[in-house]
């Protein structure tokens, strides 16, 4: 069951294709409650600054839960809750910038949250999970193309699952809009933003 993929999605959903495959049946031993283990995980962003170059970052601090059907991919879920003050782009005056009143004013939204509400299998190992996206308290829709990465058990004896992949989305629909102007033209930073992921989820044993 993938979660999220290397496939750029744009913000708004799209149809799923009529002639989706039927569910794997060997995917329903992976059916389960899931934790997202932040050691092994990341959650990033790229963005362009200055109309020439990229910067990445990425944050820190964030915990998430999923649900895999592998019988029924249409009842997986996801929720993703990532806290704003966590981002790290490696200099200390841009994340203070990023979390300030131009940006992300993370003092007063301090969460960026994902809650899934519908998901699909597209393609063999593709699946689609949309849900709601809420950043400084706008939510919008957000439909993400998945790519499952393997499973296995670690040394420790947890069962594990990797998902990897990306998404696009327009900052300034999410009301982050700052900016300033180049004197040759363009602006300081690109309201494409493109959010990537690498996950790795353990397996939750149920409560006796």
């Amino acid at each position: 069951m993938g979660i999220f993929t290397r496939r750029r999605e744009q913000s708004v959903s799209a149809d799923v294709p009529a002639n989706a495959p039927a569910a794997d049946p060997a995917l329903a031993a992976l059916t389960g409650d899931y934790a997202i283990d932040p050691a092994h995980s990341s959650i990033g962003f790229t963005v362009r600054h200055a109309m020439v170059t990229n910067v990445r970052g990425s944050f820190g601090d964030y915990s998430g839960s999923l649900h895999l059907d592998g019988g029924d991919p249409s009842r997986s879920t996801a929720s993703i809750d990532v806290k704003i003050a966590s981002v790290d782009t490696g200099i200390g005056d841009r994340d203070a910038h990023l979390r300030g009143e131009d940006f992300f004013a993370a003092e007063q939204f301090p969460l960026m949250t994902f809650r899934s509400t519908s998901a699909a299998r597209i393609g063999a190992d593709t699946y689609r999970m949309t849900g709601d996206l809420t950043i400084k308290d706008v939510t919008r829709p957000l439909s993400i193309d998945l790519e499952f990465g393997g499973a296995a058990t670690d040394p420790y004896g947890n069962e594990r699952v990797g998902f990897e992949g990306a998404a696009e989305i327009l900052r300034s629909e999410w009301g982050l809009t700052w900016n300033a102007a180049l004197e040759a033209g363009g602006v300081m930073v690109s309201d494409k933003v493109k959010l990537t992921f690498d996950i790795s989820a353990v397996k939750q044993n149920p409560a006796a």
